[in-house]
């Protein structure tokens, strides 16, 4: 599976592992990760994730394709639920004949990925879960964050 999502924080060595082990004898030149990591600020405790998971998929697959117009592929996986801070909720990767596609690719990705993909970010502090407005993207359709034309 190309896109994965677990419950809680994510296990980067065992993801990146695995996803090398399906992909070693494909041929690919470069295998570009990159993971994100929760940090500690404004007093957070950890990060809540909620994922609408229908329009994830058909943000991904878009992506894919654009990947496979290039000749490369792409892999993500991110938590739903808490993840403390110091660990990861988000990994991914793209797989590439050529380092400069790869490492292309994986810039805008990751970068789309946090104006677009449909995935809420809470702060959990003293155990209470708070929208992170502040530090939330507007999104295209997505009411009261809606970027405005």
């Amino acid at each position: 599976m190309m896109l994965e999502i677990f419950e809680g924080a994510l296990q980067p060595k065992e993801i990146f592992s695995r996803w090398y082990d399906d992909e070693c004898n494909a041929n690919w030149g470069a295998f570009i990760p990159f993971v994100g990591i929760v940090r500690e600020e404004d007093e957070i405790e950890a990060l809540s994730f909620d994922i609408y998971e229908p329009i994830l998929i058909n943000w991904f697959d878009a992506w894919q394709q654009k990947a496979k117009q290039r000749g490369a592929k792409l892999r993500m996986a991110h938590s739903k639920g808490d993840v403390k801070v110091h660990k990861s909720s988000y990994v991914a990767a793209v797989l590439s004949p050529k380092r400069r596609v790869a490492l292309e690719l994986i810039d805008a990705f990751v970068e789309d990925f946090k104006a677009n993909a449909p995935i809420w970010k809470y702060d959990v502090i003293q155990n209470k879960r708070i929208y992170a407005k502040k530090r939330s993207m507007p999104m295209n359709g997505a009411g009261l964050l809606a970027k405005k034309d």
